[in-house]
């Protein structure tokens, strides 16, 4: 019986995980309370854990970012992969990373991309290609769209080219 919760499990680890590379922070978790957006239910308590800037340099967070978020990515996924190892589904948890507003920032530009894919496809009836997304923004967007029954999405290549492609849905499901 584990007595720690998801929340303070994901603060220990990602704390250990800020000491092991040399740069300790406080670690601050909030449980996700937003209703879910476009029908969709939750599937998975989600959790956001904030890296404590202060204590940190212009350096440290650029590090952590990385180019194109692609650090912050990683840290979690491992997150998520390594908190949830060997649990059964109905306990495991999602987790968001956070650091220096980024993922709130990022979240704001996936949204208008997806919006942005959306007008344009309904204007010229192709399809759109949307580049440049990690996995978890690709299923973001799948998230997002799956409410407009005029549009369909699908992940189109391989990684590390994979992209996602909005398209005017076809009468063959």
């Amino acid at each position: 019986m584990m007595l720690e919760s998801p929340m303070q499990r994901g603060q220990q680890w990602l704390t250990t995980l800020l000491q092991l590379t040399g740069t300790p922070a406080e670690i601050k978790g909030n449980l996700e309370v937003d209703p879910p957006q476009f029908g969709d239910s939750p599937e998975l308590d989600s959790y956001w854990l904030t890296i404590d800037q202060t204590n940190l340099t212009t350096e440290q967070i650029r590090v952590l970012i990385g180019a194109d978020g692609s650090v912050i990515d990683s840290i979690q996924y491992l997150a998520n992969s390594v908190l949830n190892l060997g649990l059964p589904e109905a306990e495991q948890a999602f987790y968001t990373i956070e650091l220096n507003g980024y993922r709130v920032k990022r979240q704001a530009e996936i949204h208008a991309m997806a919006e942005a894919a959306v007008n344009e496809v309904r204007a010229s009836g192709g399809e759109v290609e949307l580049k440049s997304l990690s996995a978890a923004e690709r299923r973001q967007i799948h998230s997002l769209l799956k409410e407009f029954a005029d549009l369909q999405t699908f992940s189109r290549g391989r990684e590390p080219h994979r992209n996602l492609v909005v398209c005017p849905a076809t009468a063959v499901e």
